[in-house]
């Protein structure tokens, strides 16, 4: 513990956020950092629990608090008020393969259950992680590290977001030789082309590939593996074992209206999708420039309706405010969370509590009211005489034994220009499955053996939302390290991971 009244004398303070009216204005990363003594006096909040719930991933009341990383995080925070930022970064490194992505993306399980938040507010953890980061990167502390030795066993991983690229950067930096085939034209999955530039900007992405290819991976971009029986049978010939990370991207569909057969309907990772790619390489991010490049799907001046209350929901908000929406809502299923704890959710388990993102807080300012309706969903559309959406009818509903009811006497018609379904997924897409002839769960997730990797009797491996469903960046790395643990003991017979 670097300051033993660190968490008496200092209040929590996070990074700065450039204000709704400018931010709004670009697609470039809009948080900014405190300067290094700040950040010292945020690290000496931490006070070294004895037993540290921050790095403990326990499942309390049926969702997990803690890291599920297990990052040594009061030894990181120790250094960094010290000023040792190496040996702080070291610490990071050792369990996290990627502090870059989830210092940006992360919903900080961490610290939900930092000792500190028991009665007051926990430490930055989630700051400090990216701080540790972009300072090792800026300092030189990050360099190529190609293995000595390589074991001369081959792995193909299939799927190049954060599952796939932890389970290559493990499996490579053991020794083994690894290929990673990915079906878009960059690497990054959801990371890339899901969450937005100004969330994540994608050459901090660009970054990581480069690093990882410096130190022995090898990427196949545009390469759609079980699109064609020949790639999957000369997979399984030429590898010696083979990891399925293809995410679960097959989108809940809303029976109201169907992406494809009504004009303006789109799944949102689809559109969140063109807008990256409108965004992809160029220098000037501004909302201005994305219209002049065009090839992405223009909000501007349109009412625009979101059905889904999670990330991806806020994601779209935050997007096509900065394209000049008219108008925003977002319908959301479930009941409104309280704003504080209840006696029923108690520290340390996940806070069931309203969170208020950058989308909700820019909608706030932009057009005077939070923008989520809830316990309401879509009943029905109207389109025009071209079949493009124009308006849709929403009613409240209920949740009685499970069942959802909807309360006869609320219809409510909304006008709507654009419909995006951010509703979640609902397993791997089928013919990645079907390609390799692999059984799924109810979920529609990969059937592995019960708490393992391995699909039994085969030289198949399958790792992050392909595996555990749709979830968090940092759940992904952690599913794509164990699972490395597991292929490395396939092929070796024992393993040191």
């Amino acid at each position: 513990m670097g300051k033993e009244t660190g968490f008496l004398e200092y209040t929590r303070k996070n990074n700065k956020d450039v204000p709704v009216e400018k931010r709004i204005l670009t697609f470039e990363e809009f948080h900014t950092p405190l300067d290094n003594e700040e950040r010292k006096q945020q690290a000496s909040r931490c006070m070294n629990c004895g037993v540290p719930f921050c790095q403990s991933a326990m499942n309390l009341g049926g969702m997990v608090t803690g890291c599920p990383l297990h990052n040594l995080i009061p030894e990181w925070n120790d250094e960094i008020y010290k000023g040792h930022d190496g040996h702080a970064f070291a610490r990071l490194h050792k369990t996290s393969n990627f502090p870059e992505f989830t210092g940006r993306v992360c919903p900080a399980l961490c610290e939900k259950a930092c000792m500190c938040g028991q009665n007051g507010d926990s430490v930055t953890v989630h700051d400090n992680e990216l701080y540790l980061v972009e300072t090792a990167f800026s300092n030189g502390y990050i360099k190529p590290v190609k293995p000595s030795i390589r074991s001369g066993k081959k792995i193909a991983v299939i799927g190049a977001g954060p599952s796939g690229l932890a389970t290559a950067d493990d499996l490579n930096h053991r020794g083994h030789l690894v290929e990673v085939f990915e079906r878009e034209d960059e690497i990054g999955g959801l990371l890339m082309y899901g969450i937005p530039n100004m969330k994540l900007d994608k050459s901090i992405i660009k970054r990581r590939r480069k690093l990882m290819e410096d130190e022995g991976v090898v990427f196949h971009t545009s390469a759609d593996i079980g699109k064609s029986e020949n790639d999957v049978k000369k997979l399984m010939e030429d590898f010696d074992a083979v990891v399925l990370c293809c995410g679960a991207k097959k989108p809940r569909p809303l029976a109201a209206a169907e992406p494809g057969k009504v004009q303006g309907v789109y799944y949102a990772v689809d559109f969140l999708t063109k807008t990256t790619k409108a965004l992809m390489n160029a220098e000037d991010r501004t909302v201005d420039a994305l219209r002049k490049k065009g090839g992405f799907i223009d909000a501007n001046g349109k009412n625009v309706v979101i059905v889904g209350g999670g990330d991806t929901g806020n994601d779209c908000i935050g997007t096509v405010i900065r394209m000049g929406a008219k108008s925003v809502t977002a319908i959301e299923m479930m009941p409104k969370p309280p704003v504080e704890r209840t006696p029923s959710n108690p520290w340390p388990e996940w806070p069931k509590v309203l969170k208020t993102d950058y989308g909700h807080e820019e909608a706030i300012s932009v057009y005077g009211q939070d923008p989520r309706i809830y316990e309401t969903t879509i009943k029905g559309i109207t389109t025009d005489k071209k079949g493009h959406i124009k308006q849709v009818e929403t009613v409240k509903v209920t949740f009685k034994d499970g069942k959802l009811t909807e309360v006869a006497g609320t219809e409510k018609t909304l006008k709507c220009d654009i419909l995006l379904i951010a509703a979640g997924f609902i397993g791997c897409e089928d013919y990645a499955a079907d390609a390799f002839s692999l059984k799924r769960t109810n979920r529609g997730v990969i059937a592995t053996g019960e708490g393992s990797y391995h699909i039994d009797g085969t030289k198949l491996f399958s790792a992050g939302d392909m595996h555990r469903g749709q979830s968090l960046v940092v759940w992904a790395i952690a599913e794509g390290k164990a699972c490395a643990k597991e292929v490395d003991e396939y092929l070796m017979g024992y393993t040191n991971m």
